[in-house]
């Protein structure tokens, strides 16, 4: 099942940590085949006052995001990233096509 890493950034400001993340993070992604859905942008606000940049990566599963923020490779670029934003980061499964909303009545 598809996993993805959830970032919601705020305060974020472009510095040389956040630069040299930015630089950094996507060779931390391929080797476990994560790729960016969702990186900050443009918004329509249909609801609420978001403030926070949403980034949203894919991985084909739970394990591989596991192993990607785990990596040596990832760790070293976390302190970049705090230098210039602070925000919450996690990790959520995704559902199936053929998922329905009433599904989580039967999971809770």
């Amino acid at each position: 099942m598809t996993a993805y890493a959830v970032g919601q950034l705020r305060n974020v400001q472009i510095n040389d940590g956040i630069v040299d993340y930015l630089q950094g993070i996507d060779a931390t992604l391929a080797p476990f085949e994560g790729r960016f859905i969702i990186h900050g942008g443009a918004r329509e606000t249909l609801e609420g006052n978001p403030t926070d940049d949403l980034i949203v990566i894919a991985f084909p599963s739970k394990g591989a995001a596991q192993a990607w923020y785990a990596s040596p490779a990832y760790q070293a670029l976390i302190p970049l990233r705090l230098q210039g934003a602070e925000g919450d980061v996690y990790l959520m499964e995704g559902v199936g096509a053929e998922h329905r909303a009433t599904d989580i009545l039967d999971a809770a």
